[in-house]
This record gives structure tokens, C-alpha cells and sequence, in this order.
């Protein structure tokens, strides 16, 4: 029955708002159980009490955003009046569960202005300042290695961050992005501009600074010995992300060291240990539609199922495939059949796999915070894209005539 009831609830709005979906459930409800009416029959209204409040309740705990809207709070509350007066014991459902909402709320308000601060907070680009940076003495420059040296510390602290964008990310906002009219409903308004999708794109803007500040560690270093040591660390620490479970962190640092400014370092790399790395890039690689990724995803899931330790229970996806692997659901089967009728089995597969997150999202972090380093993962400064070639070029000299042309380009802007 919950499997149903979120099913249902998830794949609703594709169709219909929650407040007009729930105004209808109401009016459905006072309809057919005549709640409208005094005296209310109480033995029928005690039959379908529970019913009503069992959806409500799953309602609020598995979608609490959808009650940010005043309308939404009334008319719940509006139903839940009407059968009170049958059983008391529907009136201490009603404070239980409100309160429990505004509780939700408040963790997911907290959450969203966390989230404010960081992105206010982190700076974006210190390209223009890259000659200036990379001459300042060693005891004033930070750098990742001089705030945390050990590989599986700043792996646990990578998925703190990662649990707690999870955390904030609400199932909605899955099916959000696909949102339209319902071809079929020519009075429906499409209400696809009414929700946001912050906390999920907050995520996917987290994934690409970790990828930038990756590339940014290693290609900031002036000493090609230094710049070694920096990748094998990351290669370590990438490696412990995959043992924990973190697959995006891992596949943040991959992408980061494969990015051309980093990976055109070939002296330097020719000076780094690399096996692990070139294992760990088989690992996340995107043949067979990411076969073997996926086939290590399934075992930490399994692993997650069976597991007594909540350092055991961690499960992080690739996160941008996940939201791939939804897309291509959605967008690769039709809403409704032939016949008109709504699609179900479509979902049922779109509420398991998005079920499945809402499972995952919810492991408490076992490990320590450390907040230097939380600090540093969030406003520690990353290159832009120009900046790093030029710090790369700088480190190891162009080789060929297109990356002297660059170069001479960006050291042309530089000092307009």
C-alpha cells in the first residue's frame, strides 16, 4: 500500500498540481462519505477515517515541501475537521502529524539557506589573480595537502557534504524538471514554473566546483615532484570514496584529473604512481552504459541492505546519472497508453528508482566533521577554466602550436 500511495503521489504531478489534486481528493471524500451532512454516520466515517489519514500522513512525511502553500495546510486540515468529531483520537493524529511537518519544513528551510551561504561564500574564479597566487610564499598559500593529508579523512569529509545535499533533496524534485501540460487536459495550466528544483541543482553545481577544485590543487603547484604527490593523493582519496560507498565524490575527482589542463601534464604524470587510478577509472567508465559502475552501485546496495553499521549503509550514486536514468524513463515511454489510461508501469519503475534515493538519502554520516576542512571544500578558490590552462601551461610549456597560440592569448588577457 505505501509503494502504491507514493507511486501515486510522485507521478500525480506530471498531471495535476498537489493543491488541486488534493482540493479534488477532498471534494471526493466529502462526497461520497457524505461528511457534508449532520449527523455524520459514525460508523462509516470510522471505516474510512483511518484510510484518509494514513494518506495525509504519508503525504506530508514523503512530500512536506508540497505543504509549504497555505491551501495545502487548510484543506488537510479542513478534512480531518470534518471526521474529528467522530473519534479523538483523529485530533491527536492531526497535531502529531502537523507537527512533525513543521518540523520537516524548518530542517528543509535550514537546509535550502545552508546552501545560500555556501554559494555566496565559495569563490568562483581567481583566474585573474593566478600569477599572484601562485607566487605567494608556501606558508601563506593553503592548499588541500596543508589542510588535510590523509586521503580517507577528507574522503569521510567529502561525504558528509554529500549526505547533506542528499538530505535536502526531495523526490519531487526528480520528476520536477519533466513537468508539462497534460496533452489530454486542455484546463490543466502547465504549473511547472511554481516548484524549484534548488536543492537538486545546488548538488550538480557541487559535483562540478569538487571537479575544479581537483583540477585547480594539482595544477596551482609550481614543482612538478609536488604536483605528483598532489595527484596520487587525490587518486587515494578517490580510491576511499569508492570503499565507502561515495560514487560521486569519486567520480568529481576522475572527471577533475581528466580534465585537459591536468591531464596534459605528462611529465608530471609520468612521475605519479597511476595504477590505482587507472583502475578506478575502469571502474566509472561510461561503456556498456556505465556496466561496470553500475554493477559496483548494485553491490554497495546490497551491501547497504544487509548491513548492521550505518558505514556500511552508504550508498551515493553517480548523480548525474541518476538523473540521466530518469530522464530517459520519462522522456522513452508515454504518460498514458493508447487507450487513453495513465501508464502505470512507467510509474512504478520511476517511483522505484527514485525510491530507492529516498533510501540512501536517509543514512546519518557515522564520521567525524571536521570543520576546517568542510571550510575549505566550500570557499577554498578554484581556477576557471582559462585559469587552469594558464597555470598548466605555465607549469609544463605548450607543446604544439594550438596550445602556444592559447597560451599567448591568455597571458594577452591576463594584463589588459
Amino acid at each position: 500500500m505505501k509503494a502504491y500511495v507514493f507511486t501515486f503521489l510522485l507521478s500525480a504531478r506530471l498531471f495535476i498540481s498537489p493543491p488541486e489534486l488534493l482540493a479534488r481528493l477532498c471534494e471526493t471524500c466529502i462526497k461520497q462519505q457524505h461528511l457534508d451532512q449532520s449527523p455524520l454516520d459514525t460508523a462509516k466515517v470510522r471505516k474510512f477515517g483511518p484510510k484518509i489519514l494514513q494518506l495525509l500522513t504519508e503525504w506530508t512525511e514523503t512530500f512536506p515541501t508540497d505543504f509549504r502553500e497555505e491551501k495545502m495546510v487548510g484543506l488537510f486540515k479542513d478534512i480531518i475537521h470534518r471526521i474529528a468529531p467522530c473519534d479523538e483520537a483523529y485530533w491527536k493524529t492531526l497535531n502529531q502529524v502537523l507537527q512533525t511537518l513543521n518540523q520537516k519544513l524548518a530542517a528543509i528551510t535550514q537546509g535550502e539557506e545552508s546552501i545560500v551561504r555556501v554559494n555566496t561564500s565559495s569563490v568562483s574564479s581567481i583566474s585573474d589573480k593566478l600569477v599572484a597566487f601562485k607566487a605567494k610564499p608556501p606558508p601563506i598559500q593553503k592548499d588541500m595537502l596543508s589542510i588535510c593529508h590523509d586521503p580517507y579523512t577528507l574522503a569521510q569529509q567529502l561525504t558528509h557534504v554529500e549526505l547533506e545535499h542528499l538530505s535536502n533533496i526531495g523526490p519531487e524534485e526528480f520528476v520536477q524538471a519533466f513537468v508539462q501540460k497534460d496533452p489530454l487536459d486542455s484546463s490543466q495550466p502547465c504549473f511547472s514554473d511554481q516548484k524549484k528544483t534548488t536543492n537538486l541543482e545546488a548538488y550538480v553545481r557541487w559535483f562540478n566546483r569538487l571537479c575544479y577544485l581537483v583540477a585547480t590543487e594539482i595544477c596551482m603547484v609550481n614543482d612538478k615532484k609536488q604536483r605528483a604527490q598532489v595527484i596520487e593523493f587525490f587518486i587515494d582519496v578517490a580510491r576511499e570514496c569508492f570503499n565507502i560507498g561515495n560514487f560521486n565524490s569519486l567520480m568529481a575527482i576522475i572527471s577533475g584529473m581528466n580534465m585537459s589542463p591536468v591531464s596534459r601534464l605528462k611529465k608530471t604524470w609520468g612521475k605519479a604512481k597511476t595504477a590505482k587510478f587507472f583502475i578506478l577509472e575502469h571502474q566509472m567508465d561510461p561503456t556498456g552504459n556505465f556496466y561496470n559502475y553500475r554493477t559496483a552501485l548494485r553491490g554497495a546496495a546490497h551491501r547497504s541492505q544487509t548491513a548492521n553499521s550505518n558505514r556500511e549503509k552508504i550508498v551515493i550514486p553517480f548523480f548525474s546519472l541518476l538523473i540521466k536514468d530518469i530522464y530517459f524513463l520519462n522522456e522513452g515511454c508515454a504518460n498514458r497508453l493508447p487507450n487513453g489510461h495513465v501508464h502505470f508501469a512507467k510509474f512504478v519503475e520511476l517511483a522505484r528508482q527514485v525510491g530507492e534515493f529516498m533510501t540512501w538519502k536517509q543514512i546519518e554520516c557515522p564520521f567525524e566533521t571536521d570543520r576546517s576542512i568542510l571550510h575549505y571544500l566550500h570557499t577554498a578558490p578554484i581556477f576557471s577554466e582559462d585559469g587552469l590552462y594558464l597555470a598548466s601551461y605555465e607549469s609544463e610549456s605548450p607543446e604544439n602550436q594550438v596550445e602556444k597560440d592559447r597560451w599567448k592569448a591568455l597571458r594577452y588577457d591576463r594584463y589588459q
